[in-house]
């Protein structure tokens, strides 16, 4: 990934950003080609030196059956927008200005290993529903559903980990505008309902750190 220094992510910033990812494309490349896979995952800081990300597959996904070649990659994605030149108080002044896209991503790195054990996805799927479950007023539990339903619904589907090696992260909220861009753009994000991009702005300007 091309990290420009004042784009570098902070490391709490990646850690929040796996700690509450919801779904990301996972990348192999095999003999047969390259495969991906947009899917749920759960980020397990206690596992391994690095963490790991755990999920599924359906059984019928050749994802799992190919092995990869190298390292597995997960692409994360957190807040991003796009910013029009009109937000920067410098376009009145100079008009020397273009729009762009922020945004906040990692590419996560590792091992990919397939967990084809009805115990183990048991146990994922049950981490992975009580996680995006909670705060609903009434949250639905795997329990809810009739046992041999769950089980039929666990055999068909594949576990995966992806066991982190490294993490190349990226956190380009508009660092290098000027501070008075930086303000500006804010109002402008928040103006317009954007108001996660514009905390995403207002978090990253070098001036907060």
């Amino acid at each position: 990934m091309y990290v420009p220094g004042h784009f570098a992510a902070d490391p709490r910033a990646v850690d929040a950003l796996l700690t509450n990812l919801g779904a990301a494309d996972l990348i192999t490349v095999t003999e047969q080609g390259m495969l991906a896979t947009f899917l749920p995952l759960l980020y397990d800081a206690a596992v391994g030196e690095r963490g790991t990300l755990l999920g599924h597959v359906a059984r019928n996904n050749e994802q799992w059956r190919r092995a990869p070649i190298g390292e597995a990659l997960a692409i994360v994605r957190g807040v991003d927008g796009y910013v029009t030149p009109s937000y920067y108080a410098s376009k009145a002044e100079h008009g020397r200005v273009v729009p762009t896209w922020n945004y906040l991503t990692a590419h996560v790195y590792g091992e990919l290993i397939v967990h084809d054990d009805v115990e183990w996805l048991g146990g994922l799927v049950r981490r992975l529903t009580d996680r995006h479950e909670a705060g609903r007023e009434h949250p639905w539990s795997v329990d809810d559903a009739p046992k041999a339903y769950v089980e039929g619904q666990l055999r068909a589907i594949v576990g995966l980990e992806l066991r982190i090696s490294r993490i190349e992260a990226k956190s380009k909220f508009s660092q290098n505008r000027s501070a008075e861009d930086i303000d500006s753009l804010v109002v402008g994000l928040e103006r317009d309902g954007e108001t996660g991009h514009a905390e995403a702005v207002r978090e990253a300007r070098p001036d907060a750190k």
